[in-house]
């Protein structure tokens, strides 16, 4: 029998492990849940009999994957996938995988519900400023983007949209002005929010070079992944452009130093909040499954991201 482990230091919601739990039961597998584990280690000695696993943002390093000595499948549920070790996954023929487009409502709504919240001074009670008529780019028109610039019609902002891997008929299909210049968008945009995955040609791109060119007021917003951010640059583009503001799902590593320096012109979450809905928890997860399913069943490699 296979054997399928959830290992979440960051648990599902109950409603989503019952699901889970019913469909890997369903398709004649073992069940295994491991939440909340105290140490690392706790995850590498529960992943030894294992033949396919599902994670959230825990760590599926080469360590985690080389004591996994029957693992043939990893699961990431969410759309990035930057804490599995992709090439330890690689050299032991096992399959990594994610789940896109299953957290990307919570996650443009959370930007959205950002964008509002600093715009409104916090909701403080001093005047703010609303976002219609205001222009907004996307930098990235995936999943998430796509769903940012729907409910940004509804607020009357202005959208564009910058993705080298989106066509211009696609994206101008959907009432979104193409913009085939990254420097373009973010001279245009008082508001930039980014989609971008983390990877070796993303880390540290979001620089001085590229926020310098928003305008006077101008908010970024990051609902991504931190480490996009140049944040020797973020702190330079607080100190020289007038009014930038800064909003992102988890806090930089330079948090404390923003603290202290420019109150009022930023705002983080406590913890990373993307996919933080019941919905985004249950469809993840679902979905998860479901693929491990599939691909025992069907070979079905669809979401591979380790080809």
């Amino acid at each position: 029998m296979k054997k399928v482990l959830v290992a979440t230091v960051k648990p599902f919601a109950p409603a989503a492990v019952k699901q889970i739990k019913t469909i890997i039961e369903d398709a004649g597998y073992e069940f295994v849940l491991l939440e909340k584990y105290a140490d690392q280690s706790d995850f590498i000695n529960a992943v030894a009999d294992v033949d396919a696993l599902i994670i959230r943002s825990d760590k599926a390093t080469a360590e985690v994957i080389n004591a996994a000595k029957n693992l043939k499948i990893i699961i990431r549920a969410g759309a990035g996938y930057d804490n599995i070790d992709l090439a330890a996954a690689t050299e032991k023929n096992v399959v990594a995988m994610n789940t896109p487009g299953q957290n990307s409502n919570a996650v443009a709504e959370l930007a959205m519900g950002m964008m509002v919240y600093l715009a409104r001074n916090q909701f403080n009670g001093s005047a703010g400023k609303e976002l219609r008529g205001k222009n907004l780019g996307m930098h990235a028109y995936g999943h998430v983007g796509k769903l940012v610039g729907e409910i940004a019609k509804g607020f009357g902002m202005k959208l564009y949209a910058y993705d080298p891997y989106i066509s211009k008929e696609i994206i101008e299909n959907d009432g979104v002005e193409y913009v085939d210049d990254i420097k373009d968008l973010y001279s245009k945009c008082d508001y930039v929010s980014l989609h971008i995955p983390a990877n070796d040609e993303t880390k540290g791109s979001i620089n001085y070079d590229l926020i310098s060119l928003m305008p006077e007021n101008a908010t970024l917003v990051n609902t991504a992944r931190k480490e996009v951010i140049n944040e020797t640059d973020l702190i330079k583009a607080f100190e020289n452009i007038e009014g930038f503001k800064y909003i992102s799902d988890i806090a930089p590593d330079c948090n404390a130093e923003v603290s202290e320096k420019f109150p009022g012109r930023f705002f983080f979450t406590p913890k990373k909040s993307g996919a933080q809905t019941s919905e985004a928890n249950i469809n993840a997860g679902v979905a998860a499954a479901n693929q491990i399913r599939d691909f025992f069943e069907k070979g079905d490699t669809k979401f591979q991201v380790n080809k």
